[in-house]
């Protein structure tokens, strides 16, 4: 299905904030029937996250505290691609192993989604890692901040659908994380893809 679609250029733009893990920008976008408009948006470094299935059907669930919401929520092995460089899967299997000391021996391309593309150009990708197997104690990774206090647990795929739909997972790559790793397991993982496919632009 194709259609006309204006093309936005943006015409100017002014940095708000600019900070480590994000910056906030003003655009002046060329809209539809001619004109500008200013559109603020945060500008984000991207993140990755796991979806990680035991032999048993099990994913990996860590419940963190997360300031913005003044709540713990439970979530999927996650993190920033703040490192210079870095390959996504990498990152992925990083964030594993320092968040649920895990490695994986088999890593996919579960699910891309952009969190909230109405003020944010945030990508995340969602990855499956199976063949899971525990890093050594001497080289785990020592968790500091709010990381200190996180909670890893194990639960029937199922029951982590559940929950979402329950609405007691509300992390946005949790949810989709979980309801894409039930689909794909439901049609014999027919649907995943390589971890070097390309991320959606």
């Amino acid at each position: 299905m194709s259609a006309v679609e204006h093309r936005y250029e943006v015409t100017d733009r002014r940095e708000r904030y600019a900070g480590r893990i994000f910056s906030v920008v003003t655009d002046e976008v060329t809209m539809p029937g001619g004109g500008t408009a200013a559109r603020d948006y945060v500008r984000h470094v991207g993140a990755v996250a796991v979806v990680a299935l035991d032999d048993a059907g099990q994913v990996v669930l860590i419940r963190q505290y997360r300031h913005p919401v003044g709540r713990h929520l439970w979530e999927l092995p996650a993190g920033l691609m703040d490192v210079s460089g870095e390959d996504l899967a990498a990152a992925a299997a990083r964030e594993l192993a320092e968040e649920a000391d895990l490695t994986a021996g088999a890593i996919d391309v579960l699910v891309d989604l952009h969190s909230s593309p109405g003020f944010s150009n945030e990508v995340v990708r969602v990855f499956l890692a199976r063949d899971l197997a525990d890093v050594p104690a001497g080289q785990r990774h020592e968790r500091s901040e709010e990381e200190a206090d996180l909670q890893v647990v194990r639960v029937d795929l199922d029951e982590a659908v559940r929950m979402v739909l329950a609405g007691e997972i509300t992390n946005a790559s949790a949810v989709a994380g979980l309801l894409a790793a039930a689909r794909v397991r439901d049609v014999g993982w027919s649907a995943l893809r390589r971890p070097d496919a390309p991320l959606p632009r």
